[in-house]
């Protein structure tokens, strides 16, 4: 039985940390084995709960990546050729070690992680509370980007590599990357896409997070046309420190009014997915029993931990690609072809949709975007692409 993998994302500072929190604590609480992770390079999740990872509740467990250890254990052939080609070029062995932890390497070891964590079988609910919303994307964009590139170079690069490699080292004075080093990258490939395959499947949902503020809910929007964009499936929205409204003075009052109106476009912007809310604390939930709390109250008397009910962003049938894009503009979705590739852009995002073989040999007859839904529709029959 797969774990319910929840992710939880939104701009910086909106309060994702305490709302994964405090949904992990409540899981515990109700008697679900729970594991809370983080991709986010910041490790504030500790903070929150005030302990150090472990078993930190009974049923609670959080981890934190040790990035160094998960490094050489995930693709440690690739950085000890990186490591090996930097001191052939002259470089100390500490400069070399530094320049080899590539950027980004922590995120996508908490990935990988997660993945084994969810192969486990320990866990009934996997809480992860993501990087801000931009990085997010980045890092849920990466597998099938990587998948493309891999797909298309891989086998060029197996047999480039046996046609240069006596060249190299005579010309170069470097060595040539190894058998074992193009199977480490295609490991690191395969790990990525079964993360894909994870955080894309039926047992796992994104919660995205914000406040009541007009820039705020902005991106917040763009975020579900993103996630939506690379097949990632959102199941709620939570707004959080949201004032009370009645029974206060003039200047708190003001802030209800305004919060209530953007809630009601947040209502309208998200529709049909539930907004929890998180009222304004008079002070910062830290710890397990304070979190506890809020969880009750920001989900109430809703199951968050059910098996969600939204229908995956894409769907292929027989003449058709429908692809959701909830809040899209035409203006801000592009449409490309190119042989058996479907380009699609929205915003500052893009994604490349391999056709499958019964619609890649026809012609796109039409497309429109409606609803917030995209529609390619391809001519009946087996006709070339065009």
């Amino acid at each position: 039985m797969s774990p319910r993998v929840l992710l939880f994302t939104g701009k910086g500072g909106v309060g994702k940390t305490t709302a994964a929190a405090a949904t992990a604590t409540l899981a515990a609480r109700r008697g679900l084995k729970t594991l809370i992770v983080s991709t986010d390079t910041a490790h504030s999740l500790a903070d929150a709960l005030d302990v150090e990872p472990g078993e930190i509740a009974p049923g609670l467990h959080l981890h934190q990546v040790d990035t160094q250890r998960s490094l050489e254990r995930h693709w440690g052939e690739l950085q000890q050729y990186a490591r090996g080609v930097l001191s052939e070029l002259g470089l100390d062995e500490i400069t070399s070690e530094e320049i080899t932890v590539l950027p980004g390497a922590e995120e996508v070891i908490a990935l990988l992680e997660l993945r084994e964590h969810a192969r486990e079988g320990r866990w009934d609910v996997i809480v992860v509370d993501c990087a801000p919303t931009a990085e997010t994307l980045r890092l849920l964009a990466l597998p099938e980007a990587l998948d493309w590139h891999v797909s298309k170079l891989m086998p060029v690069g197996r047999r480039l590599v046996r046609l240069v490699s006596p060249f190299v080292r005579s010309v170069a004075h470097v060595s040539a990357p190894g058998e074992e080093v193009m199977s480490a990258g295609e490991r690191l490939h395969r790990g990525l896409m079964e993360v894909r395959e994870l955080l894309t499947g039926d047992h796992a949902s994104v919660r995205l997070v914000l406040t009541p503020e007009s820039v705020v809910l902005a991106e917040a929007r763009r975020t579900l046309t993103s996630l939506n964009l690379y097949g990632y499936r959102v199941d709620a929205v939570i707004a959080n420190r949201v004032f009370p409204s009645g029974g206060a003075d003039e200047w708190r009052e003001g802030w209800a009014a305004a919060q209530s109106r953007l809630l009601a476009e947040a209502e309208q912007s998200f529709a049909p997915l539930p907004i929890h809310v998180i009222p304004y604390l008079p002070a910062e939930p830290v710890g397990i029993d304070a979190l506890a709390e809020v969880g009750e109250a920001m989900y109430g008397e809703s199951d968050p931990f059910a098996a969600h009910a939204v229908e995956p962003p894409l769907r292929m049938d027989a003449d058709e690609l429908v692809l959701a894009l909830p809040g899209a503009d035409r203006g801000d979705v592009d449409l490309a072809r190119k042989g058996d590739e479907l380009i699609v852009t929205a915003g500052p995002y893009r994604r490349i949709l391999a056709l499958p073989a019964a619609l890649a040999r026809r012609k796109i007859t039409g497309a429109a975007l409606r609803d917030g839904v995209l529609r390619v529709g391809f001519s009946p029959g087996s006709e070339s692409a065009s």
